[in-house]
């Protein structure tokens, strides 16, 4: 059953969401797809998929999208190891050298910015979700930190929704960090600002008249909420309506598909 207290869906020009608990858990469809993204298209509603995971690069999230129906682009897509990387430009030059925790598609993203992969002399070290994780990972990455490098993780996500419930996600690995440095992570993706700027930039359309459909309180929607947009939570990844509190979403619906419906009804 939906919970609407602010939201008119009549003023909404441009939706993003997010993919992991919104889109699928794991490798499961969840319900709505593709049938919400055919009435956006229907109503001239342009949308951007936003993501924290950064365990696979763009094209990879283009194709499975396509093939569940959703019609997508790079345009469409922007991730958290993307964010990472055009923020990097802005602090750090051309083959300075990095150490990755992160999926294969994070390390080549990087290095395709001109950034040198060197375990023994990183002054870098970025973190995104590493499902190989290994204890001589976390010791390489912790010794460069403790010996200078600066600190980046891709986002601060505890926990990843998945088929078989919830994974560990990228702000575990950064916690084991945490606990060996000392140091505390800067953090590039969901709730930072610098994601929700890029979507808007995209979409042409203005905070108050977008909407932010995810699955997580503490990233989706007070990243959100913080960057001016309208928020949905949908009930089909991470947090529950007894979960809601100090943050509060605009709008809560069970899933994507009750989401479909209630707006259909609200247009006519």
């Amino acid at each position: 059953m939906e919970t609407q207290r602010t939201l008119d869906l009549t003023k909404i020009k441009g939706i993003v969401l997010d993919m992991d608990g919104v889109i699928w858990a794991g490798a499961e469809t969840l319900p709505g797809v593709p049938d919400f993204f055919v009435f956006l298209r229907g109503r001239g509603i342009p949308y951007m998929l936003a993501t924290n995971n950064s365990s696979k690069n763009i094209a990879e999230y283009v194709a499975r999208l396509n093939s569940l129906g959703v019609p997508t682009t790079a345009e469409n897509i922007v991730t958290s190891g993307l964010v990472t990387a055009e923020a990097m430009t802005r602090h750090y030059p051309q083959d300075t050298p990095i150490y990755v925790i992160g999926s294969e598609s994070l390390v080549q993203l990087l290095t395709s910015y001109g950034y040198a992969f060197d375990p023994d002399n990183a002054k870098v070290v970025v973190v995104g979700l590493d499902i190989t994780l290994s204890y001589d990972k976390l010791r390489i990455a912790g010794q460069r930190i403790l010996a200078g490098a600066d600190f980046i993780g891709t986002n601060g996500d505890l926990t990843l929704p998945t088929a078989l419930g919830l994974a560990p996600g990228n702000g575990s690995i950064l916690a084991a960090l945490q606990a060996m440095t000392g140091r505390t992570p800067h953090l590039m993706g969901k709730p930072e600002p610098v994601m929700f700027q890029v979507a808007l930039e995209r979409l042409g359309t203005s905070a108050e008249e977008t909407l932010m459909v995810g699955d997580r309180l503490d990233t989706d929607i007070e990243g959100a909420r913080r960057a001016g947009l309208r928020t949905a939570l949908v009930l089909t990844g991470v947090n529950t309506r007894d979960d809601i509190g100090e943050i509060t979403p605009d709008a809560v619906y069970d899933d994507l598909a009750r989401l479909l419906t209630i707006w259909q009804n609200t247009v006519g």
